[in-house]
């Protein structure tokens, strides 16, 4: 059984608004597939609130803007998108794509930018219990190249981030011969980064930052396609 306004009960809505409002105006909008109100089980038009929100768009949209139907028809389609008014809600705004902000998994350029512990200084075997890994794990990821010792054997503290992201993809069965293209990728992003040409130099933060945003889009598109 459908809920909702008969169109009675929508001309009340919107009277105060729009005093010339008739059913045969309405109707004529049904009509025109610019709004379309569930039946009931009688065959009765019920519209819902979002019904009546667009009804009012359009009828705001014809009497404050002109705009045609084809011209309101299009708008519409455009919010049923996705897409957003350019101004306040079904204010007879042109549509806007949403505005995008900083995913809030991309690291800031202080986070990028901050200096690891320099004191830290780890032996296989505190790598390995640090990160909660075996060390058969910390061998192969130093074999792959996704760590390196320094001249002394011990691991910094980027060694320690790295195994530990890698402890936790090898509880799913992921070896560390399996992130060997995660290394090459990093380092093409590095590369890239170097590569462009700046007279601030500081700018390769931002530019690093930015290309960390676009490897988290496509990643989060991807799984969800």
């Amino acid at each position: 059984m459908a809920h909702g306004l008969t169109i009675s009960g929508v001309l009340d809505e919107l009277r105060e608004e729009f005093p010339d409002l008739t059913v045969s105006k309405v109707r004529f909008l049904d009509a025109q597939g610019l709004v379309s109100p569930k039946r009931s089980d009688s065959g009765y038009r019920r519209y819902s609130h979002e019904d009546i929100d667009r009804l009012r768009f359009v009828l705001r949209a014809q009497r404050d803007r002109f705009w045609p139907l084809k011209v309101i028809r299009d708008a519409l389609d455009a919010y049923d998108r996705g897409l957003t008014p350019d101004g306040d809600v079904m204010a007879s705004a042109v549509p806007a794509v949403p505005a995008q902000h900083v995913d809030e998994d991309v690291p800031s350029e202080e986070q990028l930018t901050a200096a690891p512990r320099e004191n830290l200084s780890l032996t296989r075997d505190e790598l390995a219990r640090g990160a909660q890994a075996s060390t058969s794990l910390i061998d192969d990821l130093v074999t792959f190249g996704l760590i390196r010792a320094d001249s002394g054997g011990h691991f910094d503290a980027d060694a320690l981030a790295v195994a530990t992201a890698a402890a936790g993809l090898a509880e799913f069965g992921v070896q560390a011969r399996h992130l060997r293209p995660f290394r090459l990728a990093a380092d093409r992003e590095v590369g890239l980064v170097e590569q462009v040409p700046l007279r601030d130099t500081t700018q390769r933060v931002t530019i690093a930052q930015r290309a960390l945003a676009l490897h988290i889009a496509l990643v989060k598109a991807g799984l969800r396609h």
